[in-house]
């Protein structure tokens, strides 16, 4: 449920830890990454949810014990608790943040239905604490809604005046309007991020920075923000208006769906403004264009309304919605490839790609007969189900950028998709293949982080396992092997065995006096793990590839089909002398010795090189000619006394 909450945008930076005892219960923390907010999880977990309801009693005690919880945390409790055990880290983060944040929340995440899903603020020391239940009903909401988080409702009161203009379009409208800058800065205050959801690149540059010139403005002359700034383009699904006597609209009462997608960075400066600088928004108003969008037409019209509304900065179609085409041409290929049967049945199965949330119960719904579903159910097994958070996660860590994964599953997303729209991949067979397959080796890298006692830290273990070994291999894992196996070799699930607990000793250790969470979210976290002292061994070497799979090579070919007639063009003999030089000047790895000295017995012998091996052997004699390999005479044997002219360069 963590993991769905920050897709959603509701929270951010969440962290699993289990406490209980007399009085308290909890379950996770957040803190957001502005420093703003904290919040605590607790849950009621039943596997038979329909049997009772959750009763307001039953959920105010367990606000109750997360209350109690934050009361002694303040006032000492670590002192009492291991060292080793994650509440202690938590304890740790929470005394920081109370002396830091400006609001707490506390969340129930039940699988029953609520009886009260309303409660009343209340404080503790001076700060704001509100209260958040997602029962069965909210989550099933939000799990069939199609969007990422629910729907934002805003009410206006006194109404925004505001100006209609008519449209001849039926499936949008737009009114003109001035809110105040307070209203503003306290709707991100509330919704934070959710309030951009549809907008990628608003959403990365609400960072918490206040914009210079709007920082100087507001300071120093609130009264010409107006006048100084473009305002916020915003969309809603529905827009609830007043109308005069004569049958004008006259102001805007209440917004259903409220998104802003273009000015996020307005928008969150006016909020950081004002919290950090304390900074007077009472004189501040900035103009709004709101656009009230059918809703089936809203993932279509919105992407075009953020591109137009700022041609400087130009924003594209890159943002959360479904629609965006690289989604649906991996969709639209993966509905239609069938995975090679691995467990020998003979049964070719689906990966069930998620293009939008919910897909995969929609058309198991659509089956509608007991024997249907269990038909479908075969064919897409539900462990090869996977969602676009899944896919952004997936081909990060085989790009080598764990931390960003590790920042949580909305946040890689967006930038994953901002790389998506500057390099473009070819989306065909191919890379759908090599994609799965990608998926096939985290989840193996996830399975045995798990054996391995990663505990709450296991999603940061295996991101950063699976980068370290794709710069171990250089991106020369193959892929197609795993795709067609539907599974990892044994000689690479020994490799990961090895390597996984090194990696878990750096992720699960912070050099900078943070939790291993925000470690783990910090580049020097991944720079530390990429030199961890660790070569490939050598009977995973000689699975690799020739070249390596970057994004631009997923969804192509081999193009070195010349490569073993360029291999037999070199004699035997200087690939002998590869060998000698790369072992006496210890140059090379041991596993390119290997691959030097069996290349040169089949060049000897007359035998055709394997393509991936003649390509790696290729690399390897370009890498020690730069290294300082000086070729000499062909003899047509191994060089036994010595590596002839062969000198390295120092």
């Amino acid at each position: 449920m963590l993991d769905e909450l920050e897709e959603a945008g509701v929270a951010s930076n969440t962290f699993t830890a289990y406490h209980k005892a007399h009085g308290i219960e909890v379950h996770g923390y957040a803190v957001a990454e502005s420093g703003e907010t904290l919040d605590l999880f607790t849950t009621d977990f039943d596997l038979r949810p329909l049997v009772s309801k959750l009763t307001r009693t039953d959920a105010e005690t367990k606000f109750r014990r997360l209350l109690t919880f934050v009361r002694r945390t303040r006032d000492g409790m670590r002192k009492d608790l291991d060292e080793s055990h994650d509440v202690h880290d938590m304890c740790a983060s929470l005394e920081k943040a109370l002396t830091e944040v400006q609001r707490i929340r506390f969340f129930l995440l039940s699988t029953r239905v609520a009886t009260s899903t309303e409660f009343p603020p209340t404080t503790f020391d001076g700060l704001p604490v509100s209260h958040e239940v997602w029962d069965l009903a909210r989550l099933h909401r939000h799990a069939t809604s199609g969007r990422m988080g629910e729907p934002i409702v805003v009410d206006f009161d006194p109404p925004l005046p505001c100006v209609a203009v008519p449209s001849t379009e039926e499936d949008h409208s737009v009114v003109l309007t001035v809110i105040s800058g307070q209203q503003l800065a306290d709707l991100y205050a509330e919704y934070g991020t959710r309030l951009l959801e549809l907008n990628v690149r608003s959403f990365l540059q609400a960072r918490g920075t206040v914009n210079s010139g709007i920082r100087r403005t507001l300071l120093n002359a609130p009264g010409r923000f107006l006048a100084y700034n473009n305002g916020v383009t915003a969309t809603a699904s529905r827009v609830d208006l007043v109308w005069g006597p004569d049958g004008t609209v006259t102001g805007i009462r209440r917004v259903h769906g409220l998104q802003i997608v273009n000015g996020g960075q307005t928008t969150a400066s006016l909020h950081y403004a004002a919290t950090r600088d304390r900074a007077d928004l009472s004189d501040v108003s900035v103009q709004m264009k709101l656009t009230e969008v059918a809703p089936e037409r809203l993932a279509e019209i919105v992407p075009k309304i953020s591109e137009y509304s700022n041609t400087q900065n130009r924003v594209t179609l890159v943002d959360f919605s479904s629609n965006h085409e690289y989604h649906v041409a991996f969709q639209r290929i993966t509905r239609s490839l069938w995975a090679p049967a691995a467990d020998g049945s003979g049964q070719e199965t689906h990966w069930f790609y998620e293009r939008a949330r919910g897909q995969y119960t929609d058309e198991l719904a659509k089956a509608r007969t007991p024997a249907r579903q269990r038909e479908f159910k075969r064919l897409n097994p539900s462990r090869q189900k996977f969602t676009k958070s899944d896919l952004a996660k997936f081909v990060n860590s085989w790009d080598q950028l764990p931390h960003l994964v590790s920042r949580g599953a909305q946040k890689n997303f967006s930038h994953f998709m901002l790389r998506i729209d500057e390099t473009p991949p070819h989306v065909d067979v191919q890379y759908c293949q090599r994609v799965i397959a990608m998926a096939i080796l985290f989840r193996a890298i996830d399975r045995i982080a798990a054996a391995h006692g990663a505990g709450s830290h296991k999603s940061f273990v295996t991101t950063h396992t699976m980068a370290r070994l794709s710069r171990a291999t250089n991106r020369r894992i193959d892929l197609d092997r795993v795709w067609r196996e539907q599974r990892v070799s044994p000689v690479l699930e020994e490799a990961v065995d090895e390597l996984c607990p090194r990696v878990m000793g750096v992720v699960a250790n912070p050099r900078e006096g943070v939790h291993a969470g925000e470690w783990a979210k910090k580049e020097a976290c991944w720079i530390t793990v990429s030199e961890i002292p660790w070569r490939v061994p050598r009977s995973l070497a000689e699975e690799l590839r020739g070249t390596p799979l970057d994004q631009e090579e997923l969804g192509r070919g081999d193009t070195h089909e010349s490569a073993p007639a360029e291999v037999a063009l070199v004699p035997a003999s200087e690939w002998f002398a590869v060998e000698q030089w790369a072992k006496q000047t210890r140059s090379l790895d041991p596993w390119q010795r290997q691959v030097a000295r069996k290349v040169g017995q089949r060049v000897q012998l007359g035998q055709e090189v394997p393509v991936n091996q003649a390509v790696q052997a290729l690399d390897i004699r370009k890498e020690a000619q730069k290294l300082g390999f000086l070729p000499h005479a062909p003899s047509g044997e191994p060089d036994t006394e010595g590596v002839g002219s062969a000198t390295r360069t120092v």
